[in-house]
């Protein structure tokens, strides 16, 4: 199912899942889960998850491919993974630009060094994704805390992987945020620089405040008012797209998700609207 690009969206939790079958009609646009964490799963949980991707479009963000490790991609699991997106007719599939596994899975999203050689490296296997799924993929750009071996800024690291990769981009905004405020740069000139022509959908979420120079990134919380007001900058420069609620910890009802999840659409009508009010002024 393609998405609109007005569309809002919500993570699909285990512990959301009876929530969301007796969600409202209109609730959300669509919801986003982890292939990782449902393929093979059957009986109650497999049959919950059928129900709500027979009712509503999902897209679908990968943790666990490892896309800058040196460990040979995993052509079962990536096979398997096929199989899943079709059977759920997913819109979107999307993977973190990071590494997560060296001899053994490291249960976290590493940085990969902001080489020319890591950008030919993660490109690669971006390629070969693609052609074993038969579909173009999304990389989101991650939060990170470390950053060793810059031989190029972030922004001339992702948009160089992009390129080389032909791939499309899962702009998180919640990221962008977090790491302008920890490596020192500014997060409108980084989002200036992304191109407009590869973003398929946005990421928003929420994060803790552990200093005024050093934002975690940790999905618990809800989003900052700083956050939406990049999401809202982001939409003026390159266009509303599908954007996603993330929210893994911490969970509240979902009325409370849901109320984040119109105030997405709030900012999306306000950007159609205003980008139709200077076209016709224009015209």
């Amino acid at each position: 199912m393609n998405l609109a690009p007005a569309s809002a969206g919500l993570g699909l939790r285990r512990a959301l899942l009876d929530a969301l079958r007796d969600a409202p009609a209109g609730a959300f646009d669509f919801l986003e889960c982890a292939p990782d964490n449902w393929i093979g799963v059957g009986g109650r949980l497999g049959e919950a998850l059928d129900a709500l991707s027979s009712r509503h479009p999902m897209t679908c963000h990968g943790l666990s491919l490892s896309l800058g490790g040196v460990e040979p991609l995993d052509g079962e699991f990536l096979a398997r993974t096929r199989r899943f997106l079709d059977r759920h007719r997913v819109a979107l599939y999307s993977e973190h630009l990071s590494y997560c596994a060296d001899d053994g899975h490291l249960y976290d999203l590493m940085p990969i060094p902001f080489t020319d050689e890591a950008v030919r490296h993660v490109a690669a296997r971006v390629a070969r994704v693609q052609d074993v799924l038969g579909r173009r993929i999304a990389v989101e750009n991650v939060s990170y805390y470390a950053a060793p071996w810059q031989a190029m800024d972030e922004a001339d690291f992702v948009l160089a992987v992009l390129d080389e990769a032909d791939c499309d981009l899962l702009l998180d905004v919640n990221n962008v945020y977090v790491n302008a405020i920890n490596h020192g740069y500014d997060a409108r000139a980084f989002l200036q620089r992304m191109p407009t022509r590869r973003i398929a959908s946005y990421h928003v979420a929420g994060h803790y405040d552990q200093a005024d120079d050093l934002k975690i990134d940790t999905h618990g919380a809800p989003v900052k008012d700083d956050v939406w007001t990049l999401l809202a900058h982001v939409y003026r420069v390159h266009g509303v797209r599908p954007t996603l609620l993330e929210r893994d910890f911490n969970l509240p009802p979902l009325a409370d998700l849901l109320d984040e999840v119109a105030r997405i659409r709030v900012l999306q009508h306000a950007a159609t609207t205003t980008a139709g009010t200077r076209t016709g002024a224009h015209a």
